[in-house]
């Protein structure tokens, strides 16, 4: 029984011995099988990964060049736009301040008071020197640098010239009469002293605009106290006395002012010869061909005398 016992104890064992011993052998083929297939993978996934990541190390790089150049052309564009806006600003302030300073200027009153800050004394006795020719042309003579004198006179100019126009028997819209005597005396006293002030230049001649605006403003008293008594008065021969009496020393107190600030014989003679013609004629022109030219006469019908 024992040797029964034993044989029957045996074939169990072994069996289960065979079974572990094929078991064993197969989990030792499977395990090598399994070392080659997971060894491979992990040298595919790696490199599989390395690859990748190389990639998106690529494409980090691409997109952070486009990022810059993108960075520099906006900034570029960024730039230049605030530059535009900061050279309108400028531009723009700079004509402002323009724009306020030329208003200003002619806003102002206080730039013109020098020039009509004067005593009526001195106008009245500027007046009478008007008349009144120097001898003494060795030296400069002064002239005065006002201007409130030489206005006053021009618009009596014009006064008188309306007054003769009322007193006539001729119908004449006063805008049109009101504007010609304007434009004739204004335009006589700045157009005939920018000339002379002009020629004065070119001679060399030691006188400004603003004297020459108020001598030759001054000197329009004379042909103020011609028309105003030959308007009232209507004699032929007295006006031909009063233009040589009157105009002609208004004349001789502004050639003499004249000659004693320029130098030499043939500058004199052109700067004051020049203003004498001017200046005398135009006391014939207001006394006949300009109110031959407002009171609607003919071209062609001799000047009217009598007025």
């Amino acid at each position: 029984m024992s040797a029964g016992s034993g044989n029957k104890n045996t074939e169990p064992w072994g069996s289960f011995d065979d079974n572990l011993i094929q078991g064993s052998g197969s989990a030792v083929i499977d395990m090598e099988n399994m070392d080659d297939t997971s060894g491979s993978s992990f040298e595919d996934m790696g490199e599989l990964h390395q690859r990748m990541k190389e990639e998106e190390e690529v494409t980090e790089e691409a997109a952070a060049t486009e990022d810059h150049e993108d960075g520099e052309f906006l900034g570029m564009k960024g730039l230049k736009g605030q530059l535009g806006r900061q050279v309108a600003d400028e531009v723009w302030q700079a004509g402002k301040r323009q724009a306020s300073r030329a208003f200003n200027l002619y806003a102002n009153i206080d730039i013109l008071r020098p020039y009509f800050d004067v005593e009526p004394v001195q106008v009245r006795s500027r007046l009478m020197e008007s008349m009144i020719p120097v001898r003494m042309i060795n030296f400069p003579q002064k002239i005065a640098g006002e201007l409130y004198g030489p206005l006053m006179l021009v618009f009596t100019l014009v006064a008188i010239l309306l007054h003769g126009m009322k007193t006539s028997d001729t119908i004449i819209r006063e805008g049109t009469l009101m504007g010609t005597a304007i434009g004739t005396c204004f335009g006589y006293w700045l157009g005939v002293s920018s000339f002379i002030y002009f020629l004065a230049y070119l001679v060399n001649a030691q006188i400004t605009m603003l004297q020459m605006l108020s001598l030759l403003g001054y000197g329009l008293f004379g042909h103020c106290v011609v028309l105003l008594v030959s308007y009232n008065i209507h004699f032929h021969f007295l006006f031909y006395v009063l233009w040589l009496l009157c105009g002609g020393l208004s004349t001789l107190r502004m050639v003499a002012a004249l000659l004693s600030r320029t130098v030499g014989q043939t500058p004199r003679l052109l700067l004051c010869g020049t203003l004498s013609v001017l200046h005398m004629l135009f006391l014939l022109y207001l006394h006949f061909a300009y109110h031959k030219i407002v009171e609607g006469q003919s071209p062609l019908r001799p000047p009217i005398l009598s007025l």
